[in-house]
């Protein structure tokens, strides 16, 4: 903003190249995409920061709906980041904490993963604990719940 409250010439110029508004292509996606690439780039006046975190969250929306992105299991996840980091299961197991038995049982998926497990591979990793979680599992671990609850309540009737 300006001294007067108004938009800066940069602000104005920022809504005349790309206005804000819902993304509908992937034509304004890449547009949108290269514009945040600059404006990463350089330093912005508030204006222009809150233009930037609009248009950021405008394509957030636009690709969630357009590129929904699949759960993936805890085996899946922890393959992919093995790969990515370019590190052994032995090196992950001794810097992690983890028995090497445990971590070669949690990559081919014959074990569950466990909250110290996720704990030691995120701290490890450096990500997010949630990575590990797979929604589908979870999700049919509590309908299993739920279903038991019904039947042992229809059964004490």
């Amino acid at each position: 903003m300006s001294k007067r409250g108004q938009p800066s010439r940069e602000y104005l110029g920022l809504i005349n190249k790309f206005p804000l508004r819902p993304i509908r292509s992937e034509r304004d996606l890449k547009m949108a995409s290269e514009l945040v690439d600059v404006l990463l780039d350089r330093r912005l006046r508030k204006d222009e920061d809150a233009y930037r975190d609009v248009l950021s969250t405008l394509i957030e929306q636009y690709e969630t709906r357009a590129h929904p992105i699949e759960p993936v299991s805890h085996r899946e996840m922890l393959e992919h980041l093995l790969e990515a980091r370019g590190v052994s299961q032995r090196k992950v197991a001794l810097e992690a904490g983890i028995a090497m038995s445990t971590m070669s049982e949690l990559v081919s998926g014959k074990r569950s993963i466990n909250l110290t497990h996720i704990q030691k591979l995120a701290h490890y990793f450096g990500v997010e604990p949630g990575i590990f979680i797979d929604a589908g599992a979870v999700e049919r671990k509590m309908d299993r719940a739920r279903r038991q609850k019904r039947d042992e309540r229809i059964a004490a009737q």
